[in-house]
C-alpha cells in the first residue's frame, strides 16, 4: 500500500513555487542605521542599535533628524575618560531639548552593550532619566559606567557595591537607587576612530560656563546625517 502524501499535489507546487520565491529574493537587511558626524577634525561614523535600545537610539536619530547636532560642539574632553558633545552650539549656549528619555542602560547591558572604547553612550544629570540630547564616546573602557546588575531575589540576600557589602536588602530599593544605573551605551564607532583620538588630545582648559575640560580650539559637529 503506498503511503498517502501528506500534501496533495496541487499543494506540494504551490509550496514549493513559494519556497523557490522565498529562496530567491534577497534577504532583508537588518543592518543596524549608521550616522555619519562632519567634525572641524575630520568625519566620525557611528551606528546605533535599536534592537538593544530602542527608545535611546530613536531619540538619538530624530535629534539628527531635526539638526539639533549641526552646530554644536564637543565641550568637554577628557583624554583618558571620554569625550562629550551634541548639548551646547558654538557660543556654549545650551541648545533647547526634548523631554528626556527613560532610561535603558540595564536592558542594553544585559544584551551585551558595555562603556568600552569606542562606544556611545547617553550623558546625563545625577537624574537616571535625564538624557536628552547630549552623547559621549568612551576613549578607554569605563566599566564603572555600566549599569550593576542586581542579584537576584527579595529581599537580596547579598549585595556588594564599591567594596561596601548589603545584606537582605529590598529589591526595590536597589532597582531605585541611583548611583546603580550607570550610562546607555546605544552605539558604537565604525569609522573615524582615528578622529576620535584626535579630539581627545586636542587642548583643553576653561571655556562657557566650564570650569576645565574645554577644547581651546572648538571641535564643531558641523554636521550630523543618517547614512543608513
Amino acid at each position: 500500500m503506498r503511503a498517502r502524501s501528506l500534501f496533495p499535489a496541487r499543494r506540494t507546487a504551490v509550496l514549493l513555487t513559494l519556497a523557490a520565491s522565498l529562496a530567491a529574493s534577497p534577504a532583508i537587511a537588518q543592518d543596524a542605521p549608521k550616522v555619519r558626524l562632519v567634525t572641524s577634525m575630520g568625519d566620525i561614523v557611528v551606528e546605533v542599535y535599536p534592537d538593544k535600545a530602542p527608545k535611546t537610539v530613536e531619540n538619538f536619530l530624530q535629534y539628527v533628524r531635526d539638526k539639533h547636532y549641526d552646530g554644536t560642539v564637543f565641550h568637554r574632553v577628557i583624554e583618558n575618560f571620554m569625550i562629550q558633545g551634541g548639548g551646547f552650539d558654538g557660543k556654549y549656549v545650551q541648545k533647547p531639548t526634548r523631554p528626556p528619555v527613560t532610561h535603558e542602560g540595564r536592558e542594553a547591558l544585559g544584551k551585551g552593550l558595555k562603556n568600552a572604547v569606542g562606544t556611545l553612550a547617553m550623558a546625563r544629570t545625577n537624574d537616571p532619566n535625564s538624557a536628552s540630547s547630549q552623547f559621549f564616546i568612551n576613549v578607554k573602557d569605563n566599566a564603572f559606567l555600566d549599569p550593576t546588575l542586581i542579584p537576584p531575589g527579595d529581599p537580596v540576600a547579598r549585595f556588594e557595591f564599591r567594596g561596601r557589602v548589603y545584606e537582605n536588602i529590598p529589591r526595590a530599593n536597589l532597582l531605585g537607587a541611583a548611583e546603580l544605573y550607570g550610562y546607555t551605551v546605544f552605539g558604537k564607532v565604525v569609522s573615524g576612530m582615528d578622529v576620535v583620538n584626535k579630539i581627545k588630545s586636542t587642548p583643553t582648559g576653561p571655556g562657557g560656563p566650564f570650569p576645565t575640560d574645554v577644547p581651546k580650539t572648538p571641535v564643531i559637529i558641523q554636521s550630523a546625517t543618517i547614512v543608513k
